[in-house]
Parts: structure tokens; sequence; C-alpha cells
């Protein structure tokens, strides 16, 4: 197994970083382009959801990410110790947002659920939260033939 561990500020200009250090830790599985977009979708969602909501009142916090490869087989903790979330299942809900007014689409879990095998959610109100996401790789670069 390989892992890495990322702590930044939750600035949301840290994002694209984090997005990109996701990329560089599968690029040597080889990953499909399609898969490649997916683990980067879900990086920038969860990471901008941990610092819009997750800090929404503070002028400082932190964002952990934290990477674990092994064969095909990608799991990334999400988390933070931000205000935390009061009511997941209702958070989970498509179109579900408490930021409406920032033009935030209300879709980011559901974005991250459907790019991923396991999507965990852990919080609850003042103790943060803990996103923990599986990502399977289909492996040898995708060229596996669907036929």
């Amino acid at each position: 197994m390989n892992e890495a561990k990322l702590t930044f500020d939750a600035l949301i200009e840290n994002e694209p970083f984090a997005r990109c250090v996701a990329a560089a830790f599968v690029a040597k599985i080889n990953p499909t382009m399609d898969e490649l977009i997916e683990v980067k979708t879900i990086v920038s969602e969860a990471v901008a959801n941990a610092i819009i909501h997750g800090y929404e009142n503070q002028k400082q916090g932190k964002v952990q990410l934290i990477m674990q490869l092994e064969d095909n087989e990608l799991t990334m903790i999400i988390q933070d110790d931000g205000c935390g979330i009061e009511n997941i299942a209702k958070a989970r809900e498509p179109l579900f947002t408490t930021k409406a007014h920032l033009e935030r689409s209300g879709m980011g879990m559901t974005i991250m659920e459907s790019l991923s095998d396991d999507f965990q959610v852990e919080s609850s109100p003042g103790t943060g939260t803990k996103l923990t996401i599986v990502k399977k790789f289909k492996g040898h670069g995708g060229h596996e033939s669907d036929n």
C-alpha cells in the first residue's frame, strides 16, 4: 500500500492544488482519462465543501487529504475540523444547499457519491466532517476490452 497525507489551509485557492496532488498520486497506476477526471472531481467537490461549508464562519482552518492506494483501489479521506453537518441525510439529498446565495448547486455530495464505489460521511455539529471515499480502477491503464 502507498499512502500520502496532505494538510493545507482552508482557502478556496488551495482546492486546485489538492486536485492536482490527487491526480499525480494515482498516475502511477495509469488510470483512464475518465477515471482521472473522476478522482479530480471527487477531490474538488470534497475540498470545496470542507472550505465553504465546514469553515463558513471561521477565518482559518485546515483541510486534510489522506490517500491510500492499494492495487487498483484508491481510498481518499477528506476531513476538516469545521462546524460539522447537522443532518447528514438532508445534506446528501440532490439539490440541497445551505449556500444558495453563493450560487451553490447542492449537488456536491451527489456527484461525489455517483463517481465513487463507496462513499461514507461522518459528522456532527461542532466536530467537523470526515468523508471516506473509495474509487476502484479498471487497471492496465483502462486498456481492457469491454467486448
